[in-house]
């Protein structure tokens, strides 16, 4: 996996040769983004199952790694039941899902593209691009196929604190795809909308409740509620993998909380390129660090799907 951990700075690939390793991974960060997340949950439930380590523990380990991103759970469930059968159908269905995460994120933009108009302004949060899937993303993969297309795309990239994933892996994605950005503070996606500066909101999620409620990455519910306030679309786009209709609303959701240390402290690099961890907050105060939060159905304009754009109200019947 590229370790997403170390970019923007540098491009390392990590090696996880067993399931406890690839656990850690997704836990510590290594991997993140809700389709990568899966594709790694599920090869490393194939490695228990390879390894013949306890896989009914490994399971329990690996769902408790991460416990807002349902495709994690799609997958770990998945390749465990197909482990049940053999060991080579479990390291099967894990590439079966990794296809089909890739696939699903080609097919998300495809249908995405048609929406962006050329000149089009699009303001995300968090990251999901490629980094975020095994390739092409979610909410990144309709501006990168636009883009490929001749339109001619801007996108406002939230910075994405604690772990600042809009400024550190959204803008370098969209820099190497020579799509033209700017890098915005979280906290200036109200502005923007008030000056007509945005065309459309896009979001990735980690999970979808049935009633069309969904988890991403804290700061979403925010952007949705001042999109709502001045008109602007809002989509939120996933796999189908990401729905779960087993949680019928998102109050429901398990929310992450995270350690404060990742509001506490950033780690960059000094003028000679080597990495350093400092404080950036008041050292004798204590930190609140939920990862994700939820917005209501109500507030999104259509889910963006690898089977077309769904309005919220239609999941159950589309999907």
């Amino acid at each position: 996996m590229i370790d997403q951990n170390l970019l923007p700075f540098t491009f390392s690939i990590k090696k996880c040769s067993t399931w406890k390793e690839t656990c850690t991974a997704i836990r510590t960060m290594n991997v993140r983004g809700a389709g990568a997340i899966g594709a790694a949950a599920g090869f490393a439930m194939a490695q228990a199952f390879m390894t013949g380590d306890n896989p009914a523990f490994a399971r329990e380990q690996i769902r408790s790694a991460r416990p807002t991103a349902r495709d994690l759970f799609y997958a770990v469930d998945k390749v465990f039941n197909a482990g049940i059968i053999s060991v080579a159908h479990a390291l099967a269905t894990a590439l079966e899902i990794a296809v089909e995460n890739q696939e699903a994120g080609r097919k998300i933009g495809s249908f995405g593209e048609t929406m962006l108009k050329d000149g089009a302004r699009v303001l995300t949060h968090c990251n999901a691009g490629w980094l975020a899937f095994v390739d092409y993303g979610s909410a990144l993969s309709p501006i990168y196929q636009a883009h490929r297309k001749g339109k001619k795309i801007f996108v406002y990239v939230d910075e994405t604190r604690p772990r600042s994933q809009g400024a550190r892996l959204t803008a370098w994605e969209l820099m190497n795809e020579e799509i033209e950005h700017l890098i915005v503070p979280d906290n200036a996606g109200a502005y923007l909308m008030s000056q007509g500066k945005v065309d459309m909101v896009i979001t990735g999620a980690d999970r979808i409740a049935a009633n069309g409620d969904t988890a991403n990455k804290i700061g979403t519910f925010e952007k949705a509620i001042v999109a709502n306030h001045f008109g602007v679309p809002f989509y939120v786009a996933a796999p189908c993998s990401t729905f779960d209709f087993d949680t019928l609303l998102g109050k429901d959701i398990e929310i992450e909380q995270r350690n404060a240390d990742e509001v506490n402290y950033q780690t960059g690099p000094d003028v000679e390129g080597k990495l350093h961890t400092i404080r950036v907050s008041n050292p004798g105060s204590d930190a609140l660090n939920p990862a994700f939060d939820v917005t209501p159905a109500g507030l999104i304009s259509g889910f963006i799907t690898e089977k077309g754009i769904v309005a919220p109200g239609r999941i159950r019947k589309i999907l």
